[in-house]
């Protein structure tokens, strides 16, 4: 729980560079990979173990597709602060 609020607070304070906001979504999966792993155990079920499993899959996909899209902002924007993209029209 604390590692989640800890994502949601650097979300909401670091607004300027893109790239840093990526973090913090990185440390909110984690929280929920963990939050898995505990209740599996917990639990005594194999389902949250292989929910764990499936997590840094969709972490791997998001960070692949978040620099993908940092990469062509770039490019047409010349840089990657966030003021900068909240104009974007489309």
């Amino acid at each position: 729980m604390i590692i989640s609020i800890l994502g949601i607070w650097g979300i909401l304070l670091n607004r300027r560079n893109i790239l840093i906001m990526s973090m913090p979504i990185e440390s909110m999966l984690l929280a929920v990979n963990l939050n898995f792993l505990v209740f599996s155990i917990s639990l005594d079920d194999m389902m949250g173990q292989s929910f764990a499993s499936l997590v840094p899959t969709v972490a791997a996909v998001e960070s692949a597709i978040g620099l993908a899209i940092f990469v062509i902002t770039f490019r047409v924007r010349g840089t990657i602060a966030v003021e900068s993209i909240n104009c974007i029209q489309g």
